[in-house]
């Protein structure tokens, strides 16, 4: 299918890669996501073996570039984190395409993907429910063969939020609030996205201080799908939940919640399947 991830195309001698290191992999286009992805690794005391590998470019064009050279090495990590919003995934698909091919043949093995993503375009028109996910996830799952999907709600954007600008003009990420969630931040509706993830993280606070924050935003999260989706109401608490929740064949997380166990979790298990 046109626009979709051929792994046909990739070198047609995979091999199985059994010399993985203690690496992780954060590939984005967007250097506020990455921060946080990487802070909260680093300062998970059980994962400060690993070493974090991750685009400090700024510049679009330079982090494509970036992430384009980092695509062999991919194959001696042991787990891959893959932003894969919607307005973004066109422009990393080749580099994408790559990393998946080197890596099929150990992929949920002795290495894992976990994707960090928006959702697909129509999940909040009228009438609509949770179930709209399911073909969108299954179109991830059949890419990146992923153990995680985690739903952002800070990434998801409506289209008539996403600013168009002409070929020539540099591609921009937003950096704002979705406007669904900025009647949750009345104190600051100009807050950028940056801060609120740096708020959330929280990694220069006490743990109370820490665990209270990621109270509030589970809380902000079971309110605004509650008010989304009120027929949902027995499927929120598996949401909320580390487990995640099950639709169709389909399981999904919310980002950041128990983000750092699942990196653990799936670190500990690719290290397992090594030896």
């Amino acid at each position: 299918m046109e626009g979709r991830i051929n792994i046909e195309d990739t070198e047609r001698d995979i091999l199985s890669h059994s010399e993985r290191a203690d690496w992780i992999h954060i590939l984005s286009l967007d250097p506020i996501l990455i921060t946080d992805v990487y802070e909260r690794i680093h300062n998970d005391t059980r994962l400060r073996k690993y070493r974090l590998h991750r685009p400090r470019q700024t510049n679009v064009r330079d982090i494509i570039e970036e992430i384009e050279s980092m695509v062999r090495d991919t194959v001696l990590s042991r787990l891959l984190i893959i932003d894969v919003r919607k307005e973004a995934l066109p422009k990393l698909r080749n580099a994408y395409n790559k990393v998946v091919g080197y890596n099929r043949k150990d992929l949920n093995s002795s290495c894992f993907i976990i994707l960090i993503g928006d959702g697909p375009w129509n999940l909040f028109w009228a009438g609509k429910t949770l179930d709209v996910f399911v073909p969108y996830l299954s179109s991830h799952r059949v890419d990146f063969h992923p153990a995680a999907f985690f739903y952002d709600p800070f990434l998801h954007y409506e289209k008539d939020e996403i600013e168009r600008g002409a070929m020539d003009d540099e591609f921009v990420l937003p950096d704002k609030i979705p406007k669904r969630l900025v009647p949750y931040f009345k104190k600051d509706e100009g807050m950028g996205v940056e801060k609120i993830r740096r708020y959330f993280r929280a990694i220069d606070k006490p743990d109370e201080i820490r665990k209270k924050r990621l109270r509030r935003l589970r809380s902000l999260y079971k309110k605004r799908i509650a008010e989304q989706f009120p027929h949902h109401k027995d499927q929120l608490k598996a949401w909320l939940s580390k487990k995640g929740i099950r639709l169709a064949s389909e399981k999904m997380h919310l980002y950041p919640l128990f983000f750092e166990d699942w990196v653990y979790k799936l670190t500990q298990k690719a290290k397992r399947r090594q030896l």
